[in-house]
């Protein structure tokens, strides 16, 4: 007879998860599964993102971290990835508070729309600081604290923009398909270390920008869009011992996600 699963896999463990600043969203999500398998978490949100792109209400990152509370060990940290040293601010912050970090999901994005003609160059900086400087930042930073245990992990997010094309979104796939490439890379550069890297696609995922209006038929062969839980429990799978074998991968999570529908 198997054993029965942990039910605290992470127990023990650190994890800092970024773009926690709504509970529509994923990273709320990936937060609460990886309180629930036993880790303490660091959440990061930058609130005045939020209020102009997603109408979020300037308390709705506070009520997120209490709500969160209540599953266990969290804490919750403003960071504007704009800014070049915020990524080694936060990781400060993270060590301060819980000391060694092991876990990273770096969730956050900016995200909108931007034709080739409307591309600046202005534009293209805000999608390249934020999604990839940042991104990539924050993985030194982890790997910098890192001391070689075993169970570190780094999950990126990316967009499905390998899958197809995104001609209205050009800046922000191009900063997407720029994660998606680094991820072999990096996994090369830390396994030897104890630590994997992986990337989600968590395909289209109704998280408050329009999506669950819509009819998800022919497109969803399940009859529904995705939900934010669906890529959380992928993630924090892949944070368990049971995915220690698993590193390089762009791993979609989509539902049977049909482009032709």
């Amino acid at each position: 007879m198997q054993p029965m699963s942990d039910p605290r896999p992470l127990d023990g463990r650190v994890a800092l998860v970024t773009g926690v600043g709504r509970q529509a969203g994923i990273g709320y999500a990936i937060a609460r599964r990886l309180l629930e398998s036993g880790a303490a978490v660091l959440t990061q949100a930058w609130t005045p993102y939020d209020v102009a792109n997603w109408d979020a209400g300037p308390g709705e990152a506070d009520a997120a971290s209490a709500e969160l509370r209540r599953l266990g060990r969290v804490e919750h940290r403003q960071a504007n990835f704009a800014e070049p040293s915020a990524p080694a601010e936060l990781f400060a912050t993270a060590q301060e508070t819980f000391g060694h970090v092991d876990i990273l999901v770096v969730n956050h994005t900016r995200s909108g729309d931007g034709a080739l003609g409307d591309l600046t160059a202005e534009h293209l900086d805000d999608f390249l600081h934020e999604n990839v400087r940042a991104s990539l930042l924050l993985v030194k930073e982890f790997a910098a604290q890192h001391d070689g245990r075993a169970g570190g992990r780094v999950v990126l997010m990316t967009s499905g923009q390998h899958i197809s094309p995104m001609k209205k979104e050009i800046a922000y796939a191009v900063s997407k398909g720029a994660l998606h490439q680094a991820t072999l890379t990096l996994s090369e550069e830390l396994i030897d270390r104890g630590i994997t890297v992986n990337t989600i696609n968590p395909g289209p995922t109704d998280t408050g920008w329009g999506i669950g209006d819509m009819d998800p038929r022919p497109a969803m062969p399940q009859g529904r869009w995705g939900e934010p839980d669906d890529g959380a429990r992928l993630i924090a799978w892949l944070c368990t011992d049971d995915a220690q074998w698993i590193t390089g991968q762009v791993i979609n999570s989509e539902g049977g996600f049909r482009r032709w529908g």
